[in-house]
């Protein structure tokens, strides 16, 4: 007993308990903060639109820092969302298009950045409308016409449907077919529809597919105005002649149009250093999509429709991380983690330091007490002459001990006084025997 009880009192065996338990909470706090994995999925959209381009340029950029992206191409906007919605689904980013989600129905999703705008496109046959002079401009002018509104799963066939309903037009009075960009192309090369709405940026691949069908122009939207304070997603955007396509001249003149914004969107849990990695990719991809924007002017924290994530709004209006700035992607992440479980522990340890001396003062208070206890017993026994050799012997070790006890120079009167306690002890030992 008197064995355990040193070894509960020795500083060693207290030290060595306090470091055994920092290097457990460490561990916990380790796997409590984890890395970002090294496999991510990001869905985008057609093959042919800019969403999934956008995903190949950030998949080669993320290549070079070790994280491996895979582009999911979906049919659009409102797929993504039930993607990035399913947590099975295993996809991680989404591109969507701003307008679309009811947000109240996503409430674990976070914008990223707004990325670039995406106009609404109407092309149509100006054969089809002679009697107004070969040009629309209005919607109402699709009455009786047969017009693509977008395929199902899609951001062109919400944004269509919002513009339909704002000018009062149902889907009979237009003859909607809801077709995928390949087929409205090819009905509209034909001849079997008058007109086909679609929503992408400026440097879709998809819109190079409508520059050769022949007889056909962009509308110039003459109520944007209208729109946009009905629709406030969307932003008006003056397209100048040429802008798409000099050498087909399209558009044939400055329009007018509307675009929603292109947002990249993530589950609220995203691991803080995936948002950073992908926002400093993106920077530099957006700098080549200046058609309809100002070079800077994305990623953007505006305009979006799901809550910012906060990371990403730090990110947006303070750059990278010091760590980020200035080390490799996987150097700064596991720094960064270093750092989120020391300053922790600090927080922990540095108000433990400020009792250390108390602590010290009581368990030598505690040491010194269990030699006077031993001390008693001896005293009690010292008239017995049948415990004359045990009590000699207990008080030698005793004694050997209280040598062996290292104090400070404040704590060095305990220590004497102790000492001559244990030889009075001793003395008295002596003159009973």
């Amino acid at each position: 007993m008197n064995f355990i009880k040193r070894q509960i009192y020795n500083p060693l065996a207290l030290a060595a308990t306090f470091f055994a338990l920092l290097i457990i909470l460490f561990g916990v706090l380790w796997i409590l903060i984890p890395p970002p994995p090294k496999s991510i999925e990001m869905a985008t959209g057609f093959p042919t639109g800019l969403y999934y381009q956008f995903g190949e340029r950030l998949k080669a950029d993320l290549a070079k820092e070790g994280v491996n992206l895979k582009v999911r191409s979906t049919g659009g906007t409102i797929d993504n969302l039930a993607l990035l919605n399913d947590p099975k689904s295993g996809v991680d980013f989404a591109m969507v298009q701003g307008g679309v989600a009811n947000v109240s129905d996503y409430p674990k999703l976070v914008s990223i950045a707004g990325m670039f705008y995406e106009p609404i496109w109407v092309w149509y046959r100006e054969g089809a409308f002679k009697s107004d002079g070969g040009q629309l401009k209005i919607l109402s002018q699709l009455k009786g016409k047969k017009v693509s509104i977008g395929n199902e799963g899609s951001g062109t066939l919400a944004l269509t449907k919002d513009l339909l309903q704002a000018s009062g037009i149902t889907d009979k009075e237009i003859g909607a077919q809801r077709l995928k960009p390949d087929e409205a192309i090819a009905k509209l090369s034909s001849g079997e529809l008058d007109a086909v709405f679609i929503v992408a940026a400026a440097e879709a691949p998809i819109l190079r597919k409508f520059y050769s069908v022949p007889g056909i122009r962009l509308m110039n939207f003459d109520q944007a105005d209208a729109y946009t304070r009905n629709l406030t997603y969307l932003s008006k955007v003056t397209v100048p002649r040429g802008l798409l396509s000099i050498q087909h001249d399209q558009p044939r003149q400055d329009i007018q149009v509307m675009a929603a914004t292109a947002t990249l969107v993530a589950h609220e849990d995203i691991n803080p250093a995936l948002v950073s990695l992908v926002l400093g990719a993106s920077y530099d991809i957006l700098k080549s999509y200046s058609r309809l924007q100002k070079v800077g002017e994305f990623p953007s924290s505006a305009g979006l429709d799901f809550p910012l994530h906060v990371d990403a709004e730090i990110y947006l209006k303070d750059g990278p991380s010091f760590l980020h700035r200035h080390l490799p992607f996987w150097t700064a992440v596991w720094a960064g983690r270093f750092v989120k479980i020391v300053i922790p522990l600090l927080v922990i340890l540095i108000p433990l330091f400020t009792y250390i001396p108390s602590a010290k003062n009581f368990f030598l208070r505690l040491k010194l007490a269990q030699v006077y206890e031993e001390l008693k017993v001896i005293e009690r026994n010292a008239q017995n002459p049948e415990l004359k050799e045990k009590n000699f012997k207990d008080l030698e070790a005793i004694e050997r001990r209280v040598g062996n006890i290292k104090v400070s120079m404040l704590d060095a009167k305990e220590l004497y006084d102790l000492k001559g306690h244990v030889g009075e002890v001793r003395g008295r030992l002596n003159l009973v025997h």
